[in-house]
């Protein structure tokens, strides 16, 4: 399978930040970094346990966080 259908392929629950910084930049139409995702989460965005990343937590973290 290419690299871009098994990245296609990984649930949306255990996103590994790789994958989140290449979604969220193909959806927004601004570049995410790999080092702005790390600081969210020092900030205290939600991890699993393994590091990967629930995108529907993160964004709602994201909502929560933003300055209205």
């Amino acid at each position: 399978m290419p690299e871009g259908e098994a990245a296609a392929a990984r649930s949306p629950t255990a996103m590994p930040v790789a994958d989140l910084v290449r979604l969220l930049t193909a959806a927004g139409g601004r570049a995410i970094t790999t080092v702005m995702i790390e600081a969210d989460v020092e900030s205290g965005a939600p991890t699993n346990a393994d590091g990967t990343m629930n995108l529907v937590h993160y964004a709602a973290w994201l909502a929560k966080e933003s300055p209205n």
